[in-house]
């Protein structure tokens, strides 16, 4: 798997690499031809002396090369620790990636409840707003009303204040009026007892002179009866004899 991070060789890379490949050719050739001469023992028992023996056998310009291959051998191994470093950080990006896309899918989850809980307080508060806007309405018609109503109440409290003050001031004169009337029924009344007392002692008086009278009419009539009484027994007694 090629690395993202690699970038595109250019044109004059491109020859370049193409140039160290025929040296890398050029340079295998005699080794090849040094370890087809060797044996496989030897070369299993000398494999780092056979590279100074061949080292030894070059020239400068062999050598110069030599060392620009190995240059380039050890360039491509830290390329290549370089390119496994960077996958093993395209790895770990990867998976925090995936872990991230998961976290974000659950947070979208919770992003879509939260918004259909807020959908539906948005919906509640409508309904609360709508309930609250027709009361007030209807607080508003009430208060049109009681005001209304309160107006009329004044006028028919004044009206009966106004009655009572009327009523209150008649009832004051009748008051008034009666204790006149008391007062002269008093009066009357002390004046007929002073008559009905001068009545009763005259009555007394004429009583009295009326028993008088009668006495003496008695006492005139006794007397005028008594000779002829007497008289009338004297005549009784005589034709007895």
């Amino acid at each position: 798997m090629f690395s993202p991070f690699h970038k595109k060789k250019s044109r004059p890379e491109q020859q370049q690499s193409r140039e160290d490949l025929d040296m890398r050719r050029d340079l295998d050739e005699p080794q090849e031809e040094v370890s087809l001469n060797l044996t496989p023992s030897e070369v299993k028992e000398e494999p780092s002396s056979s590279v100074l023996i061949n080292k030894g056998l070059m020239d400068k310009s062999s050598l110069d090369l030599v060392f620009a291959v190995e240059q380039m051998i050890k360039d491509k191994q830290h390329v290549e620790m370089s390119h496994n470093d960077l996958q093993d950080r395209l790895n770990h990006s990867n998976g925090q990636n995936d872990r991230l896309n998961r976290d974000l899918k659950n947070l979208g989850k919770v992003i879509e409840e939260r918004e259909k809980s807020i959908l539906e307080l948005e919906r509640k508060l409508a309904d609360k707003n709508l309930k609250v806007d027709q009361i007030m309405e209807d607080f508003r018609e009430l208060q049109s009303t009681m005001s209304g109503q309160n107006e009329e109440l004044k006028g028919v409290i004044e009206l009966e204040r106004q009655n009572y003050a009327g009523l209150l001031q008649k009832h004051n004169e009748m008051i008034t009026d009666k204790n006149k009337r008391i007062s002269e029924l008093e009066e009357k009344n002390v004046r007929y007892e002073s008559e009905l007392t001068q009545m009763k002692q005259k009555f007394d008086a004429l009583r009295q002179e009326k028993t008088h009278l009668l006495n003496v009419v008695n006492d005139f009539t006794n007397r005028l009866t008594s000779p002829f009484a007497s008289n009338a027994g004297t005549t009784e007694e005589s034709p007895i004899d």
